[in-house]
């Protein structure tokens, strides 16, 4: 494969520094991915302590055929002078930035327009369906570590399996801040967005606004609405979301539409590795294990994209 250096949203206030994945051979027109980030300021390759899931996607789909689009996430690069923003929302965070990509892709004269798909990864498959309603056009959506739920709801599930992995006085405080973030997360819906975007709901820049504005535009509701083709892929050793309530909670949105496909893996953890300690108070030691994507999921991604 090839990598070029390209540019995301170079005439925008917020360029991004990218690489675009050619495969060494194609016959004719070339599909292609976008990849889109989970939470938090990552870098094109996506890196996770000592891993680098979007690197392993990319070069593993290059190698079947596949054009992959992957650049540093717009809060990696200009994230100082986001974070005071108090109307911060997945929309800047995010929703633009793949919308410019897909637009990115579609200009170039090797890569088919009308086979532009898109993965998102945890965060990026929650909004996965939202950015291609928004201006995205995929031609089919890829989730992976996705969820149909609230983001809330899954970091208060997260911060309850913590809470149970510690003891003593850890516990009784843990327990408190818990219990005192969620009161703030029932409150955000009776907020105004002006009085969201004033209140701080983690550490020192999270605002109420930035739970609030993605809350309004459930997952659920964009997928009720999709007709086109949708590949849904999670580990079942993934400790930061849930297979009853996460993968369980796609199935049974989705499970009357024949466009959707479902894939568990076992032994999988949140970025498609094999587990380690499969426990989210040692998500920190376990993402220190250098590992790669498992081939399998490459290879399914790759074999779904073609019989779309």
């Amino acid at each position: 494969m090839a990598e070029e250096q390209v540019a995301i949203g170079a005439e925008t206030n917020h360029p991004l520094n990218a690489v675009l994945s050619i495969p060494d051979e194609a016959n004719g027109l070339l599909p292609s991915v976008v990849l889109v980030h989970g939470s938090g300021p990552s870098n094109m390759d996506e890196k996770i302590g000592n891993n680098y899931p979007f690197r392993d996607l990319a070069e593993g789909l290059s190698a079947r055929g596949i054009a992959v689009l992957r650049y540093d996430k717009r809060t990696f690069v200009h994230g100082k002078q986001m974070k005071r923003d108090g109307s911060l929302s997945v929309r800047e965070e995010i929703i633009e930035d793949a919308i410019l990509a897909a637009e990115f892709l579609r200009t170039d004269s090797r890569i088919d327009s009308n086979r532009v798909f898109i993965i998102g990864h945890s965060l990026g498959g929650m909004l996965a369906p939202r950015i291609d309603a928004e201006g995205g056009h995929f031609v089919g959506i890829i989730i992976m570590g996705g969820s149909p739920r609230k983001l809330e709801e899954i970091l208060m599930d997260q911060n309850n399996d913590v809470l149970n992995s510690v003891h003593g006085l850890l516990k009784v405080i843990a327990k408190k801040q818990i219990a005192s973030l969620s009161s703030k997360f029932n409150n955000i819906y009776n907020l105004s967005d002006e009085e969201a975007k004033s209140i701080k709901l983690i550490g020192k820049y999270t605002k109420a606004y930035y739970f609030k504005e993605m809350g309004e535009h459930p997952a659920a509701d964009y997928l009720k609405a999709l007709d086109k083709p949708v590949l849904i892929l999670q580990g079942d050793k993934d400790f930061q979301i849930s297979v009853e309530k996460d993968f369980g909670g796609y199935q049974q949105l989705l499970s009357d539409k024949p466009n959707v496909t479902f894939k568990l893996y076992p032994n999988l953890n949140h970025l498609f590795m094999p587990a380690v300690y499969g426990q989210i108070g040692k998500a920190k030691r376990e993402y220190r294990v250098a590992q790669h994507v498992d081939q399998q999921v490459i290879d399914d991604i790759a074999n779904w994209i073609f019989s779309v």
